[in-house]
């Protein structure tokens, strides 16, 4: 945090020079005001990240101007710390029935005060950096819809490879991040087929060779549309190589083994098992018995053996058939 700009709204005129002369040795930009209408005045011209304000004023009171702050919706996430000599329970049960933030009482301290503020600060920083990663993600989910329908295949692709690759990821102990983690880069792992034109994308014809290296390219573009989201980062090896072969024989890298990353093996799994179980125009959808046989036959040549077993314990504990009788 760094020279975030506090407004002070105090009609003490020591009380506030002295709170202001505390915030800005402290690195923090400070405009302050004597009561509730001059605080919106000053708010009209710059929008403070967080305010400090005193209940008892005259022309407007504490109450009365955070309930004009809060009564408009860009300012309504702003920090409110309310500021007081009145020591009252009856105070503090107002300032939480009215939400505000923090509650100070006369006389504060310079810790108290810059504590309270670098704390109510973080958290606000925190809860918006939260909105716009919700925010980001859910335009690559919707982006990844959107691939779904352009595919004209099942509108339950991502659903069903999502929860089969968490299936298995749970039966092999995996929890917490690293799950969120692989639920994550099980939805965003075919964004990148974003960038393929339609007339490739719907063809039901053998691609050619040009065709088919573009194609293969969409585990790239999709772990680079996500690389520098931070809180997706964990994603990027996952979607990048969940078209690597157990043998090496698999694209983007060639990767082989246990150098493939292990959610990447995962979702190479859950994918194949969903192509292989749903109707395409180039192939008939088979049943999960005679998909289950190949991904099995396969294993220790373009799967993860570890995995392919695993997907063999979910299939008879009947947890598979679930998903797609319930459509996810």
């Amino acid at each position: 945090m760094a020279n975030e700009l506090i407004l002070i709204v105090e009609d003490m005129d020591l009380l506030r020079e002295g709170l202001r002369e505390i915030l800005a040795n402290e690195g923090f930009s400070v405009i302050t005001a004597r009561n509730g209408r001059e605080a919106l005045d000053q708010m009209n011209n710059k929008v403070p990240d967080l305010i400090i304000s005193d209940i008892t004023m005259p022309v407007m009171d504490g109450i009365d101007f955070y309930s004009a702050v809060r009564a408009r919706k860009e300012w309504i996430g702003i920090p409110f710390i309310i500021l007081s000599a009145r020591s009252e329970p009856a105070d503090f049960t107002v300032g939480r029935h009215l939400g505000v933030d923090d509650y100070l009482v006369k006389p504060v301290s310079r810790d108290e005060l810059v504590n309270t503020v670098r704390s109510r600060l973080g958290r606000f920083q925190q809860a918006q950096m939260a909105r716009v990663q919700q925010a980001y993600l859910d335009s690559l989910i919707a982006m990844a819809n959107a691939i779904e329908t352009r595919t004209h295949t099942t509108s339950y692709h991502i659903e069903h490879i999502t929860n089969y690759s968490m299936l298995i990821a749970e039966h092999l102990g995996w929890s917490g991040k690293r799950l969120s983690t692989l639920r994550f880069a099980a939805i965003l792992h075919d964004i990148g087929k974003i960038h393929i034109p339609a007339s490739i994308l719907f063809k039901t014809a053998p691609f050619d060779p040009d065709e088919w290296e573009l194609v293969r390219k969409h585990p790239v573009t999709s772990a680079e549309m996500i690389k520098d989201v931070p809180f997706l980062s964990d994603c990027v090896p996952f979607v990048r190589h969940h078209h690597e072969r157990w043998d090496g024989k698999g694209y983007p890298d060639g990767l082989m083994g246990e150098k493939i990353p292990d959610g990447a093996r995962i979702l190479c799994v859950a994918d194949s098992l969903d192509a292989m179980t749903t109707h395409h125009s180039y192939a008939p959808a088979r049943s999960f018995d005679q998909a289950l046989e190949d991904i099995i036959s396969l294993a220790g040549s373009q799967y993860d053996p570890t995995v392919a077993a695993a997907l063999h314990s979910i299939w008879q504990d009947d947890r598979l058939g679930l998903i797609q009788a319930g459509e996810g």
